[in-house]
């Protein structure tokens, strides 16, 4: 046996209560393993630990899988009645059987030795307050995100000398503003209703003196530029009247250079009673003009405009605890996405956690995490975080047409084990965002395009589309992507046509309740190495089958089913760069 391709702890996406009555337990093992059985029970089974007690527990086969691209990963479901459980595994591959303990491998007649202290894996007590609880709406949510200087402007009669007009096409520049503004968002609340959308991830709103606002100047006060708190309360108002949450983007990594306490950093020096809300290594150097390669203080990336907060220190904690606080009693925001997410302290993210949630339970915290982000994932932090990691692997795919759909499917599964389901159910999925190219602008081809978003809408977690996607918005790598959105021209029929198109995507995820479900699987029936094929299976054993011709052949399909979506498939024959959507029976085969 592969022994070295055998993994499993009691602890993170391995093994955790799913809720107060389940215990979801994973192991990986190499391909040579071709059954597992579990062997579990509660650890007083047999008498007080310690004791001449016999232990054998309760024998089960763990029959669920999925492929990685050296692994497989097996996961089960057990519901220990006492709360408590203790377990090892029994390997098959071909010619051999091995035990699995905590402490390595038994042969059978190893485990049945007398005497033997056998080292299960144990979980002690499932207990309540530790289980990784997220908020249940956002599964249910489609969120469109919005950089709000380029989204619309509802005031132009109050555009000062800065702004320019609007500009529906061409490369824009971090250096301009167009005078988008919250009033211009609560003006299209009706359009983002019609188009299906259920939330609004809003880039920062807070004063600042960029565009982008990422450089904080006053986190009590909505940007001028943008409104006041006043509109903040009706667009918040408005939206939840049509079914639509909020969430706001919180820069608590960094401030801007003036940040009040940061000004007064740079007046007193290591004197000033700020001193210690940023990292700063030369007093002497503080005030010079230039990146921060040099160390004397740190910043986001290398920027002097963007000071690192010190995030371990207490007043610095309770003082942005009370900023979202705000943010929720005086908005009801629903949500919160922390910019720079893996940069902040743990010790930062447990306490704000714990703050908002007694304020209101169901907030989503949203981690802008680009890589695994298990560490910020074990209850105690995020709900959740940015896919990325699904937005590589599917751009990947399609851009390397040497990929054949088992390493699409390893991807996938890959970023479905490194979490628990109840992150996964709430992942904040995006193809791209304003720190990324424009979708449409990686491979320049239209039905790539609606293949990506099909996966999107049918993956679990929660979808979310950049402003201007639903008409295949054109824009080039930061800042390029962030261009005006083009009103004056959204009513051509090529523009109604893509829309309608977006329309029928998001419908298909909301009424179709398979697509919000966690499972599924591939069932890699077709002999074309590009034709992608998975399988959603909701609870009730209805099922949705995704078919996506990533070659340059045509693909005959199989069997039957009733179309949900479609795009160059005849009834017959999906054609090269085609997607079908359809459910497929209704019971688990």
């Amino acid at each position: 046996m592969e022994f070295a391709g055998v993994y499993h702890k009691t602890s993170e996406q391995m093994s955790y209560a799913l809720d107060e009555n389940q215990l979801v337990v994973n192991i990986k093992t190499g391909y040579d393993v071709k059954k597992i059985f579990i062997h579990y029970g509660d650890p007083f089974d047999a008498g007080i630990l310690g004791g001449n007690e016999k232990w054998t527990g309760k024998r089960e086969e763990i029959v669920y899988k999925k492929r990685l691209s050296h692994q497989i990963w097996w996961t089960t479901t057990l519901l220990p009645v006492y709360k408590r459980c203790k377990y090892y595994f029994e390997l098959h591959t071909e010619k051999e059987v091995w035990y699995y303990f905590e402490d390595g491998f038994l042969t059978e007649d190893q485990l049945k030795m007398d005497g033997r202290m056998l080292q299960c894996f144990v979980v002690p007590w499932m207990n309540p307050a530790d289980i990784n609880r997220t908020p249940s709406w956002v599964n249910d949510t489609i969120w469109y995100q919005i950089f709000p200087d380029r989204f619309c402007n509802g005031t132009p009669e109050k555009n000062g000398e800065d702004i320019l007009p609007w500009r529906n096409q061409g490369r824009v520049t971090n250096e301009e503003k167009f005078g988008g503004n919250l009033e211009g968002i609560r003006q299209k609340l009706s359009y983002l209703e019609k188009l299906g959308i259920t939330g609004i991830y809003l880039n920062p709103i807070m004063e600042a003196e960029s565009n982008h606002k990422y450089d904080t100047t006053d986190y009590t006060k909505i940007d001028p530029s943008f409104g006041d708190g006043d509109t903040m309360k009706v667009l918040c108002k408005e939206a939840h009247e049509k079914g639509i949450r909020i969430m706001v983007d919180a820069v608590f990594n960094h401030c801007g250079r003036k940040f009040a306490p940061w000004m007064d950093v740079l007046k007193n020096g290591k004197n000033s009673r700020y001193a210690d809300w940023f990292m700063v290594e030369n007093w002497e150097q503080i005030g010079k003009r230039a990146d921060t390669r040099d160390r004397r203080f740190y910043s986001f990336a290398f920027s002097d405009g963007m000071p690192k907060l010190n995030t371990n220190n207490e007043e610095v904690i309770q003082y942005f605890c009370k900023i979202c606080e705000d943010w929720i009693r005086d908005y009801d925001i629903d949500g919160i996405r922390f910019d720079v997410g893996n940069e902040v302290s743990h010790r930062f993210l447990k306490r704000i956690r714990e703050h908002l949630k007694k304020i209101k339970p169901d907030i989503y915290l949203l981690g802008e995490i680009w890589h695994d982000a298990s560490q910020w994932l074990l209850g105690d932090e995020y709900d959740s975080v940015m896919n990325y990691p699904l937005l590589s692997g599917i751009h990947d795919f399609f851009l390397d047409q040497t990929m054949k759909k088992e390493e699409f499917e390893y991807m996938v599964n890959r970023c479905y084990t490194m979490y628990m389901q109840q992150n996964n159910n709430v992942l904040f999925n995006l193809l791209d965002s304003h720190d990324t190219e424009r979708l449409i602008n990686r491979l320049h081809n239209l039905d790539i395009f609606y293949q990506q978003l099909a996966i999107l809408f049918t993956l679990p977690g929660s979808p979310c589309i950049y402003y201007g996607t639903e008409i295949a918005m054109e824009g080039a790598h930061d800042p390029d992507c962030r261009r005006c959105m083009p009103w004056s021209e959204i009513e051509s029929d090529e523009n109604q046509e893509r829309i309608g198109t977006i329309n029928r995507l998001i419908m298909l995820r909301r009424n179709e309740k398979t697509c919000r479900s966690p499972h599924f699987h591939f069932p890699n029936t077709y002999e074309n190495g590009r034709c992608v094929e998975y399988v959603k299976i909701d609870e009730e054993g209805n099922k949705i089958e995704v078919l996506l011709n990533a070659s340059n052949e045509n693909v005959r399909v199989k069997g039957e089913g009733e179309i949900l979506f479609a795009r160059k498939f005849d009834g017959d024959i999906l054609g090269a760069n085609g997607t079908l959507i359809r459910k497929i029976g209704v019971t688990i085969q």
